[in-house]
């Protein structure tokens, strides 16, 4: 029985030893093999998925340069002071347009999140009647220059509702920095 026992000793130790490599073997090797390669396939997934993306930008690069060269054409003016006039003329024109009356334009000039633009922030203050502020609202919707409203509201001006206020604040974009002003 002693020899039978020897052997089936041995069978057991060697049965816990190779237990104990393949443990091994998954806590230190496998593991992270499989963390790694589950880590690869998610980088080649984005890493596709950005090749797709940028074949798309080639296919269509034409339609964006024309799309950046329109908006670029609707940008104010390099000289502030032109751009100041024509976002002043352009407002003045819409609200002649639309039958207001505009009480105040008041222009200030603020840097862009970058140098390479400048905005033109010009908060306006009007009058008249529901239609008319719709159409001078409309009126700058569709201007060619590349305005943003930032705000916009209305208040009533008289008991009836036919008066109202409108309070506007407008972003012009300008493609040049703001020059010597704080």
């Amino acid at each position: 029985m002693s020899a039978a026992m020897a052997k089936r000793q041995r069978w057991l130790l060697i049965v816990a030893a190779a237990g104990l490599v393949l443990l091994g073997l998954d806590r230190l090797v496998f593991t992270p093999l499989g963390r790694t390669w589950q880590a690869h396939r998610t980088e080649i997934a984005t890493l596709q998925q950005s090749i797709a993306n940028g074949r798309t930008m080639i296919a269509h690069a034409a339609d964006i340069r024309r799309a950046w060269a329109d908006m670029q054409s609707g940008a104010l003016p390099k000289d502030a002071a032109q751009g100041e006039q024509d976002l002043i003329t352009a407002i003045d024109r819409w609200g002649r347009a639309s039958g207001i009356e505009l009480g105040s334009i008041k222009p200030q000039w603020k840097r862009g999140a970058t140098p390479r633009y400048s905005l033109l922030e010009c908060r306006v203050d009007a009058t008249g009647t529901l239609p008319a502020l719709s159409r001078f609202i409309y009126e700058l919707e569709r201007s060619p220059l590349a305005l943003r409203v930032d705000a916009l509201e209305l208040t009533s001006r008289d008991d009836y509702g036919r008066k109202i206020g409108l309070s506007l604040t407008v972003t012009g974009l300008r493609l040049s920095p703001l020059e010597g002003r704080p």
